[in-house]
C-alpha cells in the first residue's frame, strides 16, 4: 500500500469560518454494534445460572429493536437484583449512551470494566466514548488494550488510529492503519479512517480515493459517504456534495452522527445560495445529542421564528467563536426594529466585546455570556441578568437568521457597518499611524492561534505571501496576535519587508482598541478571524481570503455580511499560491480599489 504523502504548503494562511463547519466521521462502531450485541446474546446464553440472566436477555433484545429505553429500564432491573453484575452495567452504558446521557454513560462502562476486564469490547466502547467527549489521551490507552486482546481486529486498529491522528500524530496514525489494512482489505472500515488522516493533511484527491474505497467495498456506508461529501464541498462541487450527504443521512442511525450531518449540510446549502434551508439545517449544533452542542440555560421561553417580537423582552446569546458572534451581529438592527420601542434587547456576548457591542446598541442591555463545562456538555448561561428581570424570550443569535437573513436580499447592501469603533481611539491611531513608515497602511493577518493537524489544510506556507508583501508604497502594519517573531523576521530576510508592529496594544485581548485600530487603517486584509470581521462589522475597508465551500459567502461573490469587502477566492483547497499573486497584483495597483462596490 502507498503511503500518503504529506502536503507542501500547511502552514498560513487560514480559512477558518469560510470551510465546512462539518466534522470528519470516524467509523469506529457504535453503542452496541449488532454484531457486539449478537456476541453477548450467546455469552448470556452460556450463563444459565444467572438469576438475572431472562432480564438481561430481554435487554439485549430491545437495543436490538432500537428500543433504548426498554433496554435501560430492564438493564436496572437486573443490577436492583445484581448490582455487582458487569454485563447489566454494560447495557446500561449502551442504552445511556443511545440515549446520549454520556455523563452517566461513561460512569457505566467504567463500572462493566471493573467487572468484566477480559471484557475488550469494553474497553473499546468506553475510549470511543471518550474520544466523543475529546479525551484523546484516554481513549488512546482504552483503544490500545482493545488491540492488546484482538490484535487482528480492524475496528481496534481503527480506532487507536483516529485517537492518535487527533493528538497531531498523522504518521503513527498511518503506521497503526496500514497493518490492519493489508491485514483485512476488504474492510471498509480503515479506508474510511485513512481517507480522514489524508484529509486533514491537505491532500484532498487522494482522500477523496480512499472514501471511494471504503463505498465500493461497502456501498451502504454513511459515515464514508458523508466524509466524500465533505471533500466534494472542499473541491467545488456542493451540488454533489448535497447528493452524497443526503445517502448518508438516509442510512446513519446514531442521533449524534445525523446530527453532525445536519450541521454540514447546512454548509452546502448555504454555498448553494440556499440560505434559509441552510439556516434550518443549522439548529443541528443545538440538538441535545450532538456531542458538540452549547445548551443554553436562560429564564423565559425559547423563541422561534413564529414569536412576534414587537413589545417583548429578548436575550439574545452570542455563540460559535468570537468571529461568528461579531459576523451574526449583523442581524441585530433589524432584531431591534422588530422588538420596536416597548421591547428590550439583552445581548449576552463574549468578554472582550461588551465595550464595543454597548456603543453600537446602546438601547440594548449588554453583558458577558459564561461557559461551563458540566458532564462533558457544554453550558452557556448569562449570569449578569440574575438580579435583573426575566426576558420574555432567549435565542443564540445564530437562531434568528431563520427569521432575519433568509436569502440574499434580506442584507444589507451598504457598507457602513453595523458596530461602532470608538471615534477617540480612532483618532488615537490616525495619529500613531504617522510615525509609521510611510505609505499606504495595511493591517495584516496571516495564521490562527490554533494550528493542529485538522487545521492545517486551510493555511498557505507564509512564503506564498510574497507577491503581497512585496507590492509598492505599502507600510503593513501587524495584526497577528501570538508568537509571530519568526514570521517578522522572515518577512525582513526573504523579501525585505519590515511588518511595523503597533505600540500600546494587546491585539488578542483589546478588541475595542483593535476595531478602532482597523477603522483608522488604510485597508486590513488576511483570513476571516476576529479581526478581519472586527473591520467588517466597522464599515472598514478590507479583503479576505476565501475557498470553495466557504459558507458565510452563501453563494454569492461577496460576502453579504460586509458588503464593502473585497474577496479573493481560491479555486481549490490548498491552491492558495495563485488566490495570494491577485492579492498582491490588486495591492499593488496605483488606483487600488479598497473597498467592493455594491452592484
Amino acid at each position: 500500500m502507498t503511503r500518503p504523502s504529506r502536503t507542501s504548503q500547511t502552514s498560513a494562511i487560514a480559512l477558518a469560518g469560510a470551510v465546512p463547519a462539518g466534522q470528519a466521521a470516524d467509523a469506529m462502531g457504535e453503542a452496541g454494534s449488532r454484531d457486539a450485541l449478537v456476541r453477548l446474546k450467546a455469552a448470556l446464553g452460556e450463563l444459565k445460572a444467572l438469576s438475572v440472566q431472562p432480564l438481561l436477555r430481554q435487554a439485549v433484545s430491545a437495543l436490538q429493536a432500537e428500543d433504548h429505553e426498554t433496554g435501560g429500564r430492564l438493564a436496572i432491573q437486573a443490577l436492583e437484583q445484581d448490582e455487582r453484575n458487569g454485563f447489566a452495567w454494560y447495557l446500561l452504558a449502551i442504552a445511556r449512551e443511545r440515549a446520549g446521557d454520556f455523563a452517566s454513560s461513561i460512569t457505566c462502562y467504567e463500572s462493566a470494566l471493573a467487572l468484566l476486564p477480559n471484557h475488550a469490547e469494553i474497553a473499546n466502547d468506553l475510549g470511543r466514548l471518550a474520544f466523543r467527549l475529546g479525551m484523546k489521551p484516554q481513549a488512546e490507552k482504552l483503544f490500545r488494550h482493545f488491540l492488546a486482546a484482538q490484535p487482528n481486529h480492524p475496528e481496534a486498529a481503527n480506532n487507536l488510529a483516529c485517537a492518535i491522528r487527533d493528538q497531531d500524530r498523522a504518521d503513527e496514525a498511518i503506521e497503526v492503519l496500514r497493518p490492519a489494512i493489508e491485514a483485512n482489505p476488504g474492510h471498509a472500515m480503515p479506508w474510511n479512517t485513512m481517507g480522514t488522516i489524508v484529509t486533514e493533511q491537505g491532500d484532498l484527491a487522494t482522500a477523496s480515493l480512499f472514501f471511494d474505497e471504503a463505498l465500493r467495498l461497502q456501498p451502504v456506508f454513511p459515515k464514508a459517504r458523508y466524509n466524500r461529501a465533505n471533500i466534494r464541498l472542499s473541491m467545488g462541487d456542493p451540488q454533489g456534495a448535497l447528493e452524497d450527504c443526503d445517502v448518508a443521512l438516509a442510512g446513519v442511525r446514531a442521533e449524534d452522527e445525523r446530527q453532525m450531518m445536519r450541521l454540514s449540510r447546512a454548509t452546502m446549502l448555504m454555498e448553494m445560495g440556499r440560505a434559509g434551508d441552510g439556516w434550518d439545517d443549522y439548529e443541528a449544533r443545538l440538538h441535545p445529542q450532538f456531542a458538540g452542542a452549547t445548551l443554553f440555560q436562560a429564564k423565559g421561553k425559547p423563541w422561534t421564528p413564529e414569536d412576534d417580537l414587537r413589545g417583548r423582552r429578548l436575550l439574545v446569546f452570542g455563540e460559535q467563536g468570537l468571529g461568528d458572534e461579531i459576523m451574526f451581529a449583523n442581524l441585530l438592527p433589524d432584531v431591534l426594529e422588530a422588538l420596536g420601542p416597548e421591547g428590550q434587547l439583552i445581548l449576552a456576548v463574549e468578554g472582550r466585546l461588551v465595550p464595543l457591542f454597548q456603543r453600537s446598541f446602546p438601547q440594548a442591555e449588554v453583558g458577558a455570556h459564561a461557559t461551563f463545562d458540566v458532564a462533558g456538555r457544554s453550558i452557556r448561561l448569562a449570569p449578569f441578568l440574575e438580579q435583573g428581570p426575566d426576558p420574555d424570550l432567549w435565542a443564540p443569535m445564530g437562531s434568528l437568521l431563520r427569521r432575519f437573513r433568509r436569502s440574499l436580499g434580506d442584507f444589507p447592501a451598504a457598507g457602513a457597518g453595523f458596530l461602532t469603533a470608538d471615534p477617540a481611539r480612532i483618532t488615537h491611531w490616525r495619529a500613531v499611524l504617522e510615525d509609521a513608515p510611510p505609505g499606504l497602511k495595511v493591517g495584516l493577518l496571516w495564521k490562527s492561534a490554533l494550528m493542529n493537524s485538522a487545521r492545517r489544510r486551510y493555511f498557505s506556507a507564509f512564503d506564498a505571501w510574497g507577491s503581497v508583501l512585496t507590492a509598492p508604497g505599502v507600510t503593513f502594519v501587524n495584526l497577528q496576535y501570538g508568537e509571530v517573531e519568526a514570521e517578522l523576521a522572515q518577512a525582513r530576510d526573504a523579501f525585505g519587508v519590515e511588518i511595523w508592529t503597533p505600540p500600546g496594544i494587546d491585539l488578542k485581548q483589546d478588541l475595542d482598541d483593535v476595531a478602532a485600530l482597523t477603522c483608522a487603517l488604510d485597508l486590513t486584509l488576511g483570513f476571516p478571524n476576529a479581526t478581519v470581521n472586527l473591520a467588517g462589522a466597522c464599515g472598514a475597508s478590507a479583503w479576505i481570503t476565501s475557498a470553495p465551500g466557504a459558507w458565510p459567502r452563501l453563494g454569492a461573490d461577496h460576502y453579504p455580511w460586509y458588503p464593502q469587502m473585497r474577496i479573493f477566492k481560491a479555486s481549490a483547497l490548498g491552491e492558495w499560491g495563485p488566490m495570494l499573486d491577485e492579492m498582491g497584483r490588486a495591492l499593488a495597483q496605483p488606483s487600488r480599489q479598497l473597498r467592493r462596490e455594491p452592484a
